[in-house]
């Protein structure tokens, strides 16, 4: 589980796209979104969806980075608000600090 929360700790992107993911989380709804963006219901952990929403979200920042015309910033904040909103049902660690 950590290595999830590592994985997006180091995430560094313009604050811009992470301010517009954060106003986002309010309106998530892992049932609906999930299946849009990725293909899976709400059934599944975040064990099993954060793998496939960091994978689309490492392919969109490519094409952002890249300049590519096909890409879309409104999906790409979707799958950050996503990202986000897993990250928060994840068990905290019972490691003591």
């Amino acid at each position: 589980m950590t290595q999830f929360r590592t994985l997006l700790n180091d995430l560094r992107r313009p604050g811009l796209l992470i301010r517009a993911a954060r106003i986002g989380l309010s309106d998530y709804r892992r049932d609906r979104d999930l299946r849009r963006l990725i293909g899976l219901g709400g059934s599944e952990g975040p064990e099993a969806t954060l793998p496939r929403l960091l994978a689309e979200e490492a392919r969109l920042e490519a094409e952002r980075t890249g300049g590519e015309a096909g890409y879309s910033l409104c999906r790409h904040i979707d799958i950050l608000i996503a990202l986000l909103a897993e990250m928060r049902l994840l068990p905290r660690d019972q490691t003591p600090a």
